[in-house]
């Protein structure tokens, strides 16, 4: 079981922008909401033909973010909303803290607005493309939450739902699920093992992004493939770390219940090397992976 780290500092949002880069709240596996059906509908109101592919796909650019310091140029905090019914918490600021190295973004009851609950996100102001995606993570553990290293782009930014997943259900840290969306349509979850458990130590989890393939890694294994060219992204997206619950989605998360504690999603490092792009440090899954 997790230990949070110590706090010595915490988040603030003072200064960022007031627009509310809210995702759409996105469905699991098992007894997805039918509200996303209506989301999905409203994504594709914003798809038209996927744009051919070039070289010169618009992205960020390639970047390496260790935690030594939060860049608040790079990073955007939820704060103040929720992305739906079926979310248990609030976005809060006060749940995202940075110590030694590790940012935190916490879980832990505590009533704000009409919710009973706090929870932590955050998300990249700049959008990224094709290349190779890393997280180096650790969970927490308890049923009715979702930890979660994502990129996306929908609605909220005049795009269609596109979208690439690493969700751990904490119900069974001995999994994780990833997952793809295009234009709002999934239904390409596969359940991957994650040996050892993502509570008991840091594991890495990586996905590359590339025109003809979308690949996802656990720990430098290949885990999962798609190439069905109608299954993969076209949309430079932003990448999301986010933990969150719910009292609704039983079928896919587990039933939840109070933990009682300040549960935790703690993150090394984070890295995005831009497709062509030589790796950016030593562990990188780019320097072995084309």
């Amino acid at each position: 079981m997790n230990a949070d780290p110590r706090t010595t500092f915490t988040v603030a949002v003072r200064g960022m922008s007031s627009t509310r880069q809210a995702r759409q709240a996105r469905p699991g596996s098992t007894g997805r909401r039918a509200a996303l059906v209506a989301l999905a509908a409203l994504a594709g109101l914003f798809a038209g033909p996927a744009p051919s592919w070039s070289q010169d796909l618009k992205s960020a650019p390639s970047f390496v973010d260790d935690f030594t310091s939060f860049n608040r140029q790079r990073w955007y905090v939820s704060d103040g909303w929720t992305n739906g019914g079926h979310q248990n918490c609030t976005w809060a600021k006060g749940q995202v803290s940075l110590a030694d190295g590790v940012l935190s973004l916490g879980f832990e009851k505590q009533k704000t607005k009409d919710r009973d609950y706090a929870c932590g996100e955050i998300q990249t102001k700049q959008r990224f493309g094709y290349g190779t995606y890393e997280a180096r993570m650790k969970t927490d553990t308890g049923a009715g939450l979702n930890a979660a290293f994502f990129s996306y782009i929908g609605p909220s930014d005049k795009q269609p739902w596109d979208e690439i997943d690493f969700e751990i259900l904490t119900k069974d840290t001995s999994k994780v699920q990833v997952n793809a969306y295009i234009a709002g349509k999934g239904k390409n979850e596969k359940l991957v093992d994650v040996p050892g458990g993502t509570e008991k130590a840091f594991n890495d989890y990586a996905f590359v992004w590339q025109k003809d393939s979308l690949r996802w890694y656990v720990n430098g294994q290949l885990v999962n493939t798609i190439t069905d060219p109608a299954k993969l992204p076209s949309h430079a997206q932003k990448i999301f770390f986010s933990l969150w619950g719910s009292d609704t989605m039983t079928g896919w998360l587990g039933a939840f219940a109070d933990p009682g504690r300040r549960l935790s999603l703690q993150i090394e490092r984070v890295a995005f090397t831009a497709q062509g792009e030589p790796c950016q440090f030593p562990e990188s899954l780019a320097c072995s992976v084309k």
